[in-house]
């Protein structure tokens, strides 16, 4: 950890000159450290982190509805993507751990990176306002946003059926469980899915009946799509 932490290493990686410290001290501060930890900045920095994403991608995506904007959200603001940007920035040699995490690597769980990445953006937004937290946090995403999928792509099958059925004014499809095969511990599911006038219909397996379910969704989708039923 290099000299004059914590003021050298956000003006460092932010281009900041924090004017409260000791709220970046904390943001780095896992809580198996001694002294104020980053569990209550976490909370405020993960509410600041959602609107700040949740209103860049409502402009990035303007004739995406809220539903693909939530889930557009989710993947953005999930544990694994948050500890990608916040392995970037270098947090995890910043942050100031107990022994007993330091021993097993925590400086690299990606559970203590993304919570302190949210730290440090409630410190930003204490110490700086909203504006300065927006410009100095949203370009860390920007290339996480840019690679984002279509937001029809992050629909399940299930609901990718159900929403093209309701589109054309036809009943919810029906789903059956058929059989399910294999010993108690490594059960299969197997699940029909089919029309409500029962003209098409898909099969899938898996491990959960869920699992199952999807799979069948996505089989009679691809039927429809064929030309196999109501288009």
């Amino acid at each position: 950890m290099q000299d004059n932490w914590p003021l050298g290493w956000v003006r460092e990686r932010l281009a900041y000159a924090p004017r409260s410290p000791e709220l970046f001290a904390a943001a780095l501060t896992h809580r198996s450290a001694a002294g104020d930890n980053n569990e209550r900045l976490e909370f405020l920095g993960d509410a600041v982190l959602n609107f700040l994403i949740a209103d860049r991608l409502y402009r990035e995506f303007p004739s995406a509805p809220e539903g693909d904007l939530s889930r557009l959200r989710a993947r953005v603001v999930s544990q694994q993507p948050l500890a990608g940007i916040a392995a970037g920035l270098g947090i995890g040699e910043a942050l100031r751990l107990g022994s007993g995490e330091l021993k097993t690597g925590g400086f690299r769980r990606e559970s203590i990176l993304a919570d302190a990445l949210e730290a440090l953006t409630g410190a930003l937004w204490l110490d700086a306002g909203l504006e300065t937290t927006r410009a100095l946090i949203v370009p860390l995403f920007d290339d996480l946003i840019r690679a984002l999928p279509h937001p029809e792509a992050l629909k399940d099958a299930k609901t990718r059926l159900q929403e093209h059925l309701q589109a054309r004014g036809l009943p919810l499809p029906r789903y059956t469980l058929d059989r399910v095969t294999g010993e108690p511990h490594e059960q299969v599911f197997h699940v029909r899915c089919e029309t409500a006038d029962a003209a098409v219909a898909g099969e899938g397996c898996g491990s959960s009946r869920r699992r199952a379910e999807q799979q069948a969704a996505e089989r009679l989708l691809e039927r429809l799509a064929a030309g196999g039923g109501p288009s």
